[in-house]
């Protein structure tokens, strides 16, 4: 919610913003890559006011922070523990190659979009006003805070969850090398985007942990009791809430 706010000018209504991330949270295990959260926020922000491409300007500087600040942090315990792991430990003889699939695949959608004419002008409209708004962000030092504190508070809270698992299963293994494992396997998860992360993070997350040095065994309770607390258990408020913000047409 403060990164949220962060990311925008306009002041937003404190307690719709908060309850508005649990339905985004289960509406995001309907699409991948995270459109489904993406969506209700959109539309929340639009309820609010927003213009369209204020909106979508918004939504796109909180991902590029969000992304931003999962990588710092990463990079950070690295730099603490920097054999704790690595990408081609985590990925034996993967890292270049998946390195490679997202690399195409990005450029792939930027020559489609700059390649159709009708979508050239919808995107300049979106970039210049995404720059304005990022450095009109910047300027107030309230807002940016919001926006990078939630995006480096957001990731260390949910390493923080995976490390408590941990602990309760009495791992033996030290609190760093399991949030780095945590950041690594969600980060590379990202390349395969699924639904809620189904299946694509449980996997990376298993990987990176026998990676750090958690018996499979003990990795794969640490995931299964993760992801329950995660995403199981808030899933159904979560989708009650959603229908709750849809009837009540704050989304």
């Amino acid at each position: 919610s403060f990164s949220r706010q962060g990311a925008t000018l306009q002041r937003l209504p404190v307690l719709r913003l908060f309850v508005t991330q649990f339905a985004a949270a289960a509406a995001n295990h309907l699409l991948p890559a995270g459109l489904g959260a993406g969506a209700v926020n959109l539309r929340f922000l639009q309820r609010c006011g927003l213009s369209l491409s204020r909106s979508s300007a918004a939504l796109a500087l909180h991902m590029l922070a969000a992304g931003t600040g999962r990588v710092v942090l990463l990079l950070a315990l690295v730099a603490l523990s920097p054999h704790a792991l690595s990408l081609d430990s985590l990925m034996p003889g993967a890292a270049g190659p998946v390195l490679v699939v997202a690399g195409t695949l990005v450029c792939a959608v930027a020559v489609l979009l700059v390649a159709v004419t009708p979508l050239r002008g919808v995107i300049r409209t979106f970039v210049e006003t995404a720059l304005s708004d990022a450095r009109s962000v910047h300027t107030r030092p309230a807002r940016a805070l919001a926006l990078w504190g939630g995006a480096l508070a957001f990731p260390t809270l949910q390493a923080a969850g995976l490390v408590a698992v941990a602990m309760a299963l009495d791992v033996s293994v030290p609190a760093v090398h399991l949030g780095i494992a945590y950041l690594a396997g969600s980060t590379l998860a990202a390349v395969v985007p699924t639904p809620g992360g189904l299946g694509s993070v449980d996997a990376a997350l298993v990987i990176a942990l026998v990676t750090a040095g958690v018996p499979i065994a003990q990795a794969t309770s640490v995931v299964l009791g993760y992801r329950i607390i995660s995403v199981w258990l808030p899933l159904v408020p979560g989708a009650l809430v959603l229908g709750v913000l849809v009837r009540s047409k704050v989304i």
